[in-house]
């Protein structure tokens, strides 16, 4: 009786600490005026998310995740593939400056490296076949020569299109036959050195590649347009897609592969798909899933899951598309773009302790006439230097009449610009600052005022008061169960 009476004093106590709902995010930093790293750890720690992925060794972002509890993917970008693969020095050199040093000196709790993403998109032209793997095996062995091989591992985050199925179903899955081989070759090296298999899975890209694709297939709610594979009946193309790679695992010889989703999201701007409902409905009907813990018909537990993205990143390549800057739950600021339900019935945390610039905006003058031949090109300008993505057709600012177009344009590049003196005046007389807020009202265009990245005040690494915390929870289970064996005894 000693022990329930204990045991339940001890969860009701402690309860917080050791539910983890294990939920990961991705944290991109190409931003133009980023969330400073210590706002955007205690954004992630609010809104429950206890792993993530980084696409390159950020200090600024590795630094505020020092004891903060949060588990970390460190990423390695894939220029960086080749002279990682020529050298095995440049690795250890690499481990040793992004992995040990943060791991032993700042107390980052790294559990993965990620080598490269997505080296193998036929998009890419083999531009990176020959040296990802290479990579991958001088990241390990620098791993395990700074006794860091059972705690850390090293992956490769690989695209969807790295598999197939001939079938068109799921359980004709196998490897893209161009790249079978080294495929194999990946996959046993990962197996032998304990490692996940890392996968990105887009079914916005599915709908966005093919106009005629069923768009309720790409929900995890819908039931039209199933697709029936013997037994099996998919209702949501994640799951297909999913298990299509557990086909293909299995029919090389790993049945039991780990497989981590290293990126699943939707975007909310720059494409007619890429809106808000959308999002809202695809990444709540995840969220459920990982709350109620539901994996595939292959796979009936749920992998680890890192959304994508926590936070929209307007200096992100937009090469794929102009949805590229958009993919984040929240705005480049921390703020709420629709509302989401999380575990144990949470609502979306916003950040806190944002600093912003002036409230003014850079405008078209009221005077200024729309048939100016020097207007055109000062739009181009001003989109050239900033964040343009939401005046593209479908998106939110698409519908704008030709004055609010070139308002938009230059309150962008005034606002990158960090409204400096005389950034309002490059465009040649056509522009005025005003303190009027000119978004679009009765529509969703919004006009930024960005983050005033020099006005932050230097705030305590968030990690500390959780490090005090988790000393605290160490003494008192170190008292409950000394108690335990005493009342026992």
């Amino acid at each position: 009786m000693i022990f329930h009476y204990l045991f339940a004093f001890l969860f009701l106590v402690l309860g917080e600490n050791f539910l983890v709902d294990g939920l990961g995010c991705n944290w991109g930093t190409r931003a133009t005026h980023p969330l400073p790293g210590n706002i955007v750890v205690k954004l992630m720690k609010d809104n429950g998310f206890n792993k993530v992925k980084l696409f390159e060794a950020d200090p600024r972002a590795l630094q505020a995740l020092g004891r903060s509890g949060i588990q970390v993917m460190v990423g390695i970008p894939n220029d960086m593939l080749a002279p990682l693969a020529a050298s095995v020095s440049a690795a250890e050199e690499w481990v040793s400056k992004n992995v040990s040093y943060y791991l032993s000196s700042k107390g980052v709790d790294i559990r993965y490296v990620a080598v490269g993403n997505e080296p193998f998109l036929k998009t890419y032209n083999n531009k990176f076949t020959r040296t990802a793997f290479p990579a991958l095996q001088n990241i390990q062995a620098a791993l395990i020569k700074a006794g860091l091989g059972r705690d850390v591992k090293a992956t490769i985050p690989l695209n969807a299109d790295v598999y197939e199925t001939d079938a068109g179903v799921p359980s004709g899955g196998n490897f893209r036959a161009d790249i079978h081989d080294l495929m194999i070759s990946i996959v046993k090296f990962l197996d032998n050195n304990g490692a996940p298999f890392t996968v990105n899975i887009y079914p916005f890209l599915s709908l966005y590649a093919d106009p005629h694709f069923p768009v309720e297939y790409a929900f995890f709610d819908g039931t039209s347009s199933p697709v029936v594979d013997g037994s099996i009946t998919y209702t949501n193309v994640f799951d297909a897609n999913y298990d299509t790679l557990v086909s293909a695992l299995e029919k090389n010889g790993f049945p039991s592969m780990p497989i981590i989703i290293g990126e699943v999201g939707w975007p909310t701007d720059g494409d007619p798909n890429a809106k808000m409902e959308f999002a809202r409905r695809f990444n709540q009907g995840l969220l459920n899933r990982i709350s109620q813990g539901q994996g595939t018909p292959k796979r009936p537990s749920p992998p680890d899951i890192y959304l994508f993205s926590l936070i929209d990143e307007d200096a992100k390549s937009i090469d794929p598309g102009n949805f590229e800057r958009h993919w984040g739950v929240f705005y480049f600021d921390g703020t709420i773009k629709y509302p989401l339900k999380l575990s144990n019935n949470r609502n979306l945390t916003a950040a806190k302790g944002v600093r912003y610039l002036a409230r003014q905006w850079c405008i078209m003058a009221p005077d200024a006439n729309l048939m100016d031949p020097n207007l055109p090109q000062n739009i181009t300008f001003a989109c050239t230097y900033a964040d343009c993505t939401s005046l593209g057709y479908g998106s939110s600012c698409g519908g704008l009449d030709a004055r609010n177009n070139a308002s938009y344009a230059f309150n962008m590049y005034y606002q990158t610009m960090n409204q400096q003196k005389g950034a309002c005046d490059q465009f040649h007389g056509l522009s005025i600052i005003t303190k009027i807020d000119p978004s679009y009202r009765g529509g969703s265009c919004k006009y930024e005022i960005m983050i005033d990245t020099g006005r932050h005040e230097k705030a305590t690494n968030p990690g500390t008061s959780s490090a005090g915390k988790m000393h605290t929870t160490f003494v008192f289970v170190s008292f409950l169960l000394a108690l335990i064996i005493f009342c026992v005894s």
